[in-house]
């Protein structure tokens, strides 16, 4: 067994792809990108078989963490993070320290800051923020058919309606009406809503033709500019959400694919929250998320904040135990010997 005390590992378990990035201290060791096919979170001991193997496949022979920190896609609550990170540390043989989070959680930490908001607008989006006692807040990120405002999928959903809204009040067919049925391989606007029903999985496939939103307003279409700044203000209106509850927005960090890559609708969301929230610094990540997985993962290894984790930790896991024991006892629901 190699001497890999000072090994930590970040790993960023995206929608789409997971980044797994091992470090001794500022030189990466192992820098692995496979897609994240397969990952179920709302299964505790699948999600972390999931984990303990990409860790196995990702290090080189010999080598174990000193710790794990991990961003996942889909851990909604504190609770599901909670036994996720309880059957990890067993996987890894109960004495390799592990901290789990919603991917969304590394934003602020990639960026080097220890405060602030993350919010992402991908293939779905979410916000998450901190009280000013250190509690996550998240709002947000409820998937495609009901949520994840201002995201690919999101985008494309709003899209069909305003092209539906046109189509009620007899407007001929624009560019993004067209672009909309030649996505979906269908041949009139009737034909759309059946054509997103008939998704399997409602955020990647919808979300892969956010393109012809961008497309369609590129080309004139005021339907398609109309949907982008809607979405613009609905992610602002994440962050604001967060606000009024209490959460620190000095700083925010915005991450993924559709809101970095579009400059259209990181305008429609940074003229937003200059208007609702004067004063806020809205910064760009153009780093890997994964590196705010790294970071945690450190201080982890590190014992800084070791107690704050633990206490963290130990409340959720308790919470965990209490809802358990309720679930149990639910009239109906007891057991018979």
């Amino acid at each position: 067994m190699q001497d890999s005390t000072a090994l930590v590992v970040g790993i960023d378990v995206g929608g789409t792809k997971t980044h797994l990035r091992a470090c001794v201290g500022d030189d990466i060791v192992v820098d692995h990108v496979r897609t994240s096919r397969g990952w179920r979170p709302h299964n505790a001991s699948h999600a972390a078989d999931w984990l303990t193997e990409l860790i196995h496949h990702a290090l080189p022979v010999g080598y174990r963490p000193a710790s794990v920190a991990v961003g996942a896609h889909a851990c909604e609550t504190p609770r599901q993070s909670a036994l996720i990170r309880q059957a990890l540390v067993a996987r890894l043989g109960g004495h390799v320290p592990c901290h789990v989070v919603n991917d969304s959680r590394l934003l602020v930490p990639a960026l080097g800051l220890d405060r602030g908001v993350g919010l992402v607008a991908g293939t779905g989006s979410i916000a998450v923020g901190q009280l000013p006692d250190g509690t996550a807040v998240q709002v947000g990120g409820w998937g495609a058919v009901l949520g994840d405002e201002g995201s690919a999928a999101g985008l494309v959903r709003e899209a069909v309606r305003a092209v539906y809204a046109a189509h009620d009040r007899d407007d001929r067919p624009d560019e993004l009406a067209r672009l909309l049925l030649a996505a979906f391989g269908v041949v009139e606007v009737p034909a759309l809503g059946a054509a997103l029903e008939a998704a399997q999985e409602p955020s990647a496939d919808w979300g892969r033709h956010g393109a012809a939103v961008f497309e369609a307003a590129a080309t004139g279409s005021g339907i398609a500019r109309d949907v982008i700044a809607a979405g613009g203000r609905a992610l602002a209106g994440l962050v604001i959400r967060l606000a009024e509850r209490g959460a620190e927005t000095d700083d925010i960090v915005v991450a993924g694919g559709v809101v970095l890559n579009q400059p259209e609708l990181f305008g429609a969301l940074t003229t937003a929250l200059a208007t609702a929230l004067p004063g806020t610094r809205v910064h760009a990540l153009r780093v890997p998320p994964v590196t705010g997985a790294v970071r945690l993962a450190r201080a982890l290894a590190e014992g800084a904040d070791a107690v704050a984790i633990a206490e963290a930790q130990a409340e959720t896991e308790a919470q965990a135990e209490v809802e358990a024991q309720a679930t149990e006892t639910v009239p109906g629901k007891a057991a018979t010997g």
